[in-house]
Order: C-alpha cells, then structure tokens, then sequence
C-alpha cells in the first residue's frame, strides 16, 4: 500500500511534528508500505539547519532517529 504522511508542524510543538515521521519510519516502513513523507507549512522548520538534531517529542523518538531511519530506507521526503 502507499501511504503518504503529511507534517504541517514545526518546532512549536515537537510531539506533534514528530508524529506523522513515528508513524512512517516506525509504523507503515515497518508493515511494507511504500512511504512518502510531505513537509509543509511549519514542517519545513525540520529541513532548516540542525533543527532535527535537537527535536524531540514527547514519548516519542528523537526526531534526528526518524530522519535516519526514513533516509535509510531512501523514503521520497518533498518541501
């Protein structure tokens, strides 16, 4: 199946930034889907310098692990 994830939140609010990445690198990528993950709004705030380094939500994997596990996986991310 494909599945394409939407994140429209920044550094605002982490945990719900981070949510839509959990759910791709460690729900759908997990199952077998095909993946896409789309950057829009305050979600563009990940790309933009070091900002996933240091994110982090709430129960949730830092940010930084989701990046590297969706580029592993050489998941399609579109700004």
């Amino acid at each position: 199946m494909k599945v394409l994830y939407l994140a429209t939140s920044g550094t605002n609010d982490p945990t719900k930034a981070s949510i839509p990445l959990h759910l791709a690198a460690n729900g759908s990528l997990e199952i077998g889907d095909e993946v896409i993950v789309v950057l829009a709004g305050d979600g563009v705030e990940l790309v933009i310098g070091d900002t996933a380094d240091r994110m982090e939500g709430v129960g949730l994997p830092p940010v930084r692990d989701l990046v590297a596990k969706l580029r592993d996986h050489q998941v399609p991310v579109y700004v």
